[in-house]
């Protein structure tokens, strides 16, 4: 096995992968316990030692991607892996000692999302957000749509409530926001009950067709997303398997003619 192969093999491997997820974890665990003044004064030497291991083990890690690829610009057509190397130099700038020292520190803290890139399982649930967002915006599009209608209405007809929750629209709006939440939402329905005893068919409806209806098809698009991915996964498997299958039947032809040749021989 060569070096190239060999590095290749370390950065495919699980334990690697396992590995970095792990320093990435204790690395934001390591950022919470330092906004504690307390532990960060008695801790101050261990903390800047974890600092400077976990940015030694990104440029290594790094560094490990980009040799394993057999030509260097195809490191960065991956934008995973544009993503990886700006994080890590980012938070190499020399800017602790100048003007922007919190800006670094802010910086550091976005190492966390490293995370994403060091398990593909994160990965494949990313893509998978990316893909369905066209179907999202059209859901939150047709969801702005219902908030309009419900907000112009509750403004015209509960605008003297004494709370003040319905006085224009941009606060009925927030108020809508507030009873899909489910905060306290059944508050504003009986307030409004008092003074107009059909209240409820208007809180009710907008709570099953805004909470109910438009959070399944939220779940809706991403289980068929989900879907989609599988479907392109057993389809490379398939493809992999096609591939292999051909592979075999070219070597059986050929140790076929092989034998006949050989048996041509003999006689």
């Amino acid at each position: 096995m060569t070096t190239m192969q060999r590095i290749e093999e370390v950065r495919d491997s699980r334990w690697f992968s396992n590995l970095t997820t792990f320093i990435i974890i204790g690395y934001a665990s390591i950022l919470g316990f330092k906004t504690l003044d307390q532990v960060e004064t008695n801790y101050n030497l261990f903390l800047t030692f974890a600092d400077y291991f976990v940015t030694v083990y990104f440029v290594f890690e790094l560094a490990i991607k980009m040799v394993a690829e057999k030509k260097f610009l195809n490191f960065f057509k991956s934008g995973w892996n544009i993503f990886d190397f700006t994080i890590v130099v980012i938070t190499l700038l020399p800017l602790e000692s100048s003007s922007f020292a919190a800006i670094a520190r802010l910086m550091r803290v976005f190492r966390i999302l490293r995370l994403f890139t060091a398990r593909p399982e994160l990965k494949a649930i990313i893509d998978m957000l990316i893909k369905a967002i066209p179907s999202i915006i059209d859901i939150v599009i047709l969801m702005f749509i219902i908030f309009y209608i419900y907000a112009i209405i509750g403004s015209f007809f509960f605008v003297d409530l004494p709370s003040g929750l319905w006085e224009n629209f941009l606060i009925s709006m927030l108020t809508l926001f507030r009873v899909l939440t489910f905060e306290d939402w059944t508050d504003v329905m009986y307030e409004a009950m008092e003074v107009y005893p059909w209240a409820w068919v208007y809180f009710i409806s907008f709570v099953i067709i805004a909470a109910f209806v438009f959070f399944n098809l939220f779940v809706a698009v991403i289980i068929g997303e989900m879907q989609k991915l599988q479907e392109e996964d057993m389809k490379d498997e398939m493809h992999e398997d096609s591939l292999k299958l051909d592979l075999l039947l070219e070597e059986i032809k050929s140790l076929r003619t092989e034998v006949k040749e050989l048996k041509e021989k003999d006689k």
